[in-house]
């Protein structure tokens, strides 16, 4: 049946409300008598907290000042393991860890108190890098640094090598990359009358900050409300560390008794909050002279920062993405998260996969270079299908489309032809193209979406239906998706239905906004609950009337024809109140054995080709992206406009990036980019022709009207895409990110050119 809503681009809901400025921010937010608050962050990466020294001429009666021991509850922040204190007690591991927490009833009095303070620290030997880490240069985490680790063997690796004609060895590296959300970080508490607690501010994961507000304070979850301000961004820089700052300001509003507030200015945001992580990865590949695979060993590397937070999860994705879209017998994987003296490092869009699939994109192009092949056939010679099993044992029993996307991007882009002519390229400026292919599993990682009870909730008002998930909106359009897919199941027009910001106190827990999950996953549990209402008021009117039976958007009753609105608007006024609750189905999540890291780690993969062609001046190093081809299968595109942006800006992320997002971690062990004058982002000029294709089979099980995740699957490919068209424009190997025109150089050098 043809849809109605679902596959149209309808307004955005908050549309309006953006573009007028009325979208109420959490540093827009005005509370009567509201304190400002503060962290005091380490200027060391590693050491000793011996005390603070206070200047006594400062009046500190003024201000609530709290050290880890004045800590409410216990001093942790809850995650998925609880290793990060809210506040270091002794041991300190990272600079700008949180140390002490300040709240003034105004900004002046605030800033004279952080001046009057001074941490006393005896240093210690960081740990800054990988390397470091894995030699033990110091034990900063356990027994061994090891975060996490985890192993995945399929077929016999020593006969895979020996049945290969050529053995290709590379390592690959990604570097730190910083989110650059438009809104900072910021949250606000407030202590309430009757002894509750409400938290609000920006955030993609209320019920993450409500459970570690609840786990820390050791209070009734009906003591703590957490709602969703309007959220300028996240790209996952606000899964996690919103939790920290709530358990910050909870604090000091407990202390004070005052509502309190902390925003992050943009320099606080660049040093001391999560990045994407950096690794490292070394493959070792059997290949026979036709280019097929016969054995892959992988190591898979990341550096996780001082805390767990995020990394156990990252690196269970970018594990199980590290073979990427090919076809291989004999597998062995590797892989290690491993703590250093740095800002832990967090969730970004991709969650791992950008990582693992650069290095094997990057080491496809090797292969094809020392067999003398295109990058292109070696991919299709090896490309996954229908029957093929993925290394960690699951088969792909739905339709593969990695074939489909790649052979299309190449049609679309001329690919051969202009590879061809690029390579006869002289002068100053070259051109070059480069192409990739990736993929990306849907929801959590194994058996997480079986464990999550996701559950969405819909209510009538009166007047319209309201979609109540704890999935939040920070510029994606999952506001607009929602309303879309609920309308459409049940038969009522797109505007009437509205999905409310999360608000723990209404909103069931439907999980965190991540993994691409919220419209696959979540949206099918809102077209469940949408079911469910049918249902409901088919119930209520049958009851009333003796029969009633549903059919094309309309109850057919021995007393006459009722629309679903109709029907909603007579149950609720009879009842006072309509609300039903949806939760997913059977058979939506598969066999996984969490133990041995073998089963069905995914229940359908999004797949996703990328074609990238650059200019490559030769006198200043500078590459420009020209013109970006991408075809990508996603099911259904369930908003046309709001797809074909989410394509354009990750793929943007990637591109950045891949060559000019540059961010390190000094000697000092600090973050290298204190301002955004020093860590470049692409700009209008810097964004590069579109050519888009979205193939809709919507063959997905799962998803509503078959749609897949799409959120994070442009920032998987694009990366060795583009180094490829370096490489194709200038003919030098880059095997990290971001290539820099510094490196860039150094690899020209290097070549002799």
């Amino acid at each position: 049946m043809k849809c109605k809503v679902v596959g149209t681009s309808v307004p955005r809901k908050d549309g309006i409300e953006k573009a007028t400025g009325k979208a109420p921010f959490v540093a827009d937010m005005r509370v009567p008598g509201c304190w400002e608050g503060a962290v005091i962050g380490s200027p060391v990466p590693h050491g000793i907290l011996k005390g603070f020294e206070k200047d006594p001429s400062f009046d500190w009666s003024k201000v609530v000042f709290l050290t880890a021991k004045d800590l409410k509850g216990k001093n942790f922040v809850h995650m998925i393991r609880d290793d990060f204190p809210i506040l270091a007690e002794e041991r300190i591991t990272y600079a700008t860890q949180g140390l002490a927490l300040v709240a003034a009833p105004d900004e002046e009095t605030l800033k004279g108190a952080l001046k009057a303070v001074k941490p006393i620290i005896e240093p210690l030997t960081p740990v800054l890098s990988i390397e470091d880490s894995l030699a033990k240069v110091a034990v900063i985490w356990g027994e061994d640094n090891i975060l996490d680790e985890y192993r995945i063997d399929r077929g016999d690796l020593e006969k895979g090598f020996a049945e290969a004609d050529l053995i290709v060895e590379g390592t690959y590296r990604t570097g730190l990359h910083e989110h650059v959300y438009l809104e900072t970080q910021g949250m606000m508490a407030i202590p309430k009358e009757d002894g509750t607690l409400e938290v609000v501010g920006s955030m993609q994961c209320p019920y993450y900050v409500h459970g570690a507000l609840v786990q820390s304070l050791g209070w009734e979850p009906e003591r703590v409300r957490v709602r969703q301000a309007a959220t300028g961004g996240g790209f996952g820089g606000k899964e996690d560390f919103p939790s920290a700052i709530a358990l910050w300001v909870a604090n000091l509003s407990l202390a004070s008794g005052k509502p309190v507030r902390l925003i992050y200015d943009r320099s606080d945001d660049l040093k001391g909050t999560p990045k994407r992580h950096p690794s490292r990865t070394r493959i070792k590949a059997g290949v026979k002279k036709d280019g097929t695979l016969t054995a892959l060993q992988i190591e898979f590397i990341l550096d996780g920062g001082a805390f767990t937070t995020m990394s156990r999860v990252v690196l269970q994705r970018g594990t199980l993405h590290a073979h990427g879209c090919y076809r291989v017998p004999n597998v062995s994987i590797h892989s290690m998260a491993v703590a250093t003296n740095m800002v832990p490092s967090g969730a970004y869009r991709g969650f791992g996969a950008p990582q693992s699939l650069f290095a094997i994109e990057r080491h496809m192009d090797k292969i094809a270079d020392l067999l003398g092949m295109d990058p292109l056939d070696v991919r299709l010679k090896n490309v996954l299908k229908v029957g093929d099993y993925m290394p960690c044992g699951q088969e792909l029993k739905l339709p593969v489309f990695a074939e489909d996307v790649l052979l299309k991007a190449a049609e679309l882009s001329d690919y051969r032809r202009k590879r061809a002519e690029y390579a006869k390229g002289t002068g100053r400026v070259r051109r070059g193209i480069g192409i990739s292919l990736a993929m990306h599993g849907g929801g959590f990682t194994g058996a997480g979406e079986t464990n999550m009870g996701t559950m969405v909730k819909i209510d009538f008002d009166g007047e319209r239906f309201n979609v109540h998930a704890s999935s939040t909106d920070m510029g994606q359009g999952i506001a607009t998706v929602h309303p879309m897919i609920a309308a459409e199941a049940l038969h009522v027009p797109y505007d009437a239905v509205f999905s409310p910001r999360p608000d723990t106190s209404v909103t069931p827990n439907s999980g965190p906004t991540v993994a691409s999950r919220s419209t696959m996953y979540v949206g099918r549990v809102v077209q469940e609950a949408a079911k469910n209402v049918i249902a409901e008021l088919g119930d209520f009117l049958k009851a009333k009337h003796g029969q009633a039976t549903f059919s094309d958007g309309f109850f057919e009753t021995p007393n006459g024809r009722f629309s679903v609105l109709e029907a909603a608007k007579a149950c609720f006024g009879e009842r006072g109140e309509f609300k039903v609750l949806g939760t997913l189905p059977p058979g939506c999540t598969g066999e996984w054995d969490q133990d041995a890291f073998r089963g069905e780690a995914y229940k359908d993969y999004s797949w996703i080709a990328q074609a990238i062609e650059v200019e490559v001046d030769t006198d200043t190093f500078e590459v420009q992206p020209v013109k970006v081809t991408v075809v990508a299968e996603i099911g259904k595109a369930v908003h046309p406009v709001l797809v074909e942006g989410q394509v354009h800006g990750g793929l943007l992320q990637a591109i950045g990036w891949s060559h000019i997002e540059d961010m390190t971690l000094t000697s000092e062990g600090h973050i290298s980019a204190e301002h955004l004058n020093a860590y470049l982002i692409p700009t209008t000029i810097d964004t590069p022709e579109w050519n888009v294709e979205i193939l809709e089979p919507a063959t997905c099980q799962v998803g509503p009207h078959g749609a897949k995740g799409l959120g994070e699957l442009p920032m998987d490919g694009g990366a060795p895409a583009f180094v490829a068209a370096v490489q194709s424009a200038v003919g030098v190997f880059g095997t990290e990110v971001p290539l820099t025109g510094e490196k860039l150089f150094k690899l020209l050098e290097e070549k002799g050119c």
